[in-house]
Order: structure tokens, then sequence, then C-alpha cells
């Protein structure tokens, strides 16, 4: 087993969507205010009978459906999310018996925005490692659970939903289908991004955030497609986290990906945290933006001041 690869990716919203303007009747704001400041227009939002993990199993289904997997296929189940409310069973257990999986290993991470790509990497890893030769990767969140309505500075942001990928082993040494990951925090400045307290609440310090993303993850992110053997001009699509639009495009900007499509569905979507990149990569690919083979970036950041990424080819 010399490298692993995206076989699949899915993704899954609610049907409910809260416009701007519906926001607009539960706080004092307005769409003007919101698309002006994050670039946000609509976000999916589950309802009370729509917990995290059938979010997740959603996605997941499409993307084995997509591999043409079944679920007997997979022995390791990774689920990236920061909602989960009970503790145990923990989401991924959740989702393989949700599916039918017989037998996996399930694990749950909690890197917030991060998660996906951190999750990615892990799958990476145990797949060369021998450990696992088909895994669940599945980015999950319900922050409509964790948000503040009364709050207008953070209750425009969130969105639900969640993405999956499908995670092999290949054995094609010259083009290994996921790249090496490039990943760190910023321990230290952890509580710029939060979701604390009884009952959770999400929190952020807006500005702080706005600016390490800008200023200090562009190299950080051009350093990862070094990793992988890319110049940044070479990518066919950037998918960074789904924060801000105001964020997304200066640090697209930044990266150097001139010839890129960089994602863009935080205008519909809102921040779905470790769904986001998923939820992105997976529009893409199945709008056709991207073709099979294409390098792509995909680059999570914000919520301890993690960040995590690398370099994919497109299933």
């Amino acid at each position: 087993m010399i490298g692993s690869r995206i076989a699949a990716v899915g993704h899954y919203q609610p049907a409910r969507v809260l416009t701007n303007e519906d926001l607009a009747g539960l706080v004092d704001t307005s769409d003007e205010w919101i698309t002006s400041r994050v670039g946000i227009r609509t976000r999916h939002i589950a309802g009370p009978d729509e917990p995290v993990d059938e979010l997740a199993a959603h996605a997941a289904a499409k993307a084995l459906a997509t591999a043409g997997r079944t679920p007997a296929d997979i022995d390791l189940v990774l689920v990236a999310t920061s909602t989960a409310i009970d503790r145990s069973p923990n989401m991924a257990a959740r989702v393989a018996a949700r599916l039918g999986i017989p037998g996996p290993a399930a694990l749950d991470l909690n890197v917030v925005c991060a998660g996906f790509t951190h999750a990615l990497a892990t799958a990476d890893h145990a797949v060369r490692a021998g450990s696992a030769r088909r895994a669940l990767v599945i980015g999950a969140d319900k922050m409509s659970e964790v948000a503040d309505w009364t709050d207008r500075t953070t209750c425009v942001l969130v969105g639900d939903g969640a993405g999956a990928a499908v995670v092999e082993a290949t054995e094609a040494p010259e083009e290994p289908g996921i790249g090496p990951v490039l990943w760190g925090s910023v321990p230290e400045m952890g509580n710029a991004v939060r979701i604390e307290g009884t009952p959770p609440r999400f929190a952020q310090e807006g500005q702080s955030v706005y600016r390490w993303a800008t200023t200090r993850l562009p190299s950080i992110a051009r350093q990862a497609c070094e990793k992988a053997g890319f110049a940044p001009e070479d990518l066919a699509a950037v998918v960074l986290h789904q924060a801000n639009l105001r964020i997304i495009e200066p640090l697209a900007l930044k990266i150097g990906a001139v010839n890129a499509v960089v994602a863009r569905d935080v205008t519909e979507s809102g921040n779905t945290s470790a769904a986001s990149i998923p939820l992105a990569f997976s529009k893409l690919v199945e709008r056709g933006e991207v073709s099979s083979g294409d390098p792509v970036l995909l680059f999570g950041f914000g919520g301890n001041l993690s960040y995590a990424g690398q370099v994919v080819r497109c299933p």
C-alpha cells in the first residue's frame, strides 16, 4: 500500500434555507450588512429531528454510492465535528450503525473548522501504514445548535451540513492521490474561536481571526503545495475553509493560485465548520468545475487557531 487517494466525494444539506431577509426578522441586521461584511446570502438549517450523525450519514452514503462501494468495504470511519452533544457513542460509531458498516475503527476528531483536513490526513496515514484499506472521512456540523441567535455578529455566519470522502489505497507511486499534510496550531491564541459553556455557544474574535488568516496562512498554504510537489499556479482549484468571503478571497489571492477555481460555497451555505471543505469540494466535482486527476488544495483553518492543508487529486 504505497499511497492513498480520494475515490469519491459526497455532500448533504438540510432542506430548510434561511435567507438574510429571514435573519433581519430575528436580529438587527440586513441583507446589505451581511453580504458586505461576510458575503453570505443563504444558509441551510437542520431541524431538531436532524442530528449531526444523520447529516453525516447522508453525505457518506452519497460518497459510497458514487465510489461504487458498499458499507462492508469500509474498515475505518472518521468524523470531524465540534457539535457532537453526546460524549458516547461518538458520531463515527453512530454513522457506522446508520450505514450498517460492520466492525470498523470509529473515531471522532474535534479540530473545529480544520477538522476535515486533519481527518483526511489521518486516513491517509492509516492507509499508508497498512492499518486501514478503505476509509470513510466525514466533516459534519450543526452550527445552528450552538449559535447565539441574539448575536448578529455570529448568528449570520453559521449553517449546517456535511461532506464526505471515500479514501482508499493506491499502488501508483508516481501520483499518489493525497499529498503530505502541513498542519499545526497557535494554541496561545486558541480563545479567538470558541464553542463553550452550558449550553455551548459559538463566539469569536473576528478581527483577530481575520488578521491571522490573511497574514499568517498564505505562506503556510504555499508550503503545503511545495510538500506535494506543486507550485500554486499548477492548482486547478483551491478549497479553503468557508469562513467568510472577506477571508477566502484575499487568502486565495495571496497563495498565488492564479489559474485555480476558488470555492465560494460560503455565499450559499454559510460557515459549516468541519463540513465546509468537503461540502464545497463535492459541489465543485458535481458541477464539473474540476476534472478527475486535477490537483486541488484543501486548506482548513479556524478553531484552536489550527490549520491543516494538503493537495489532493480530484476523484
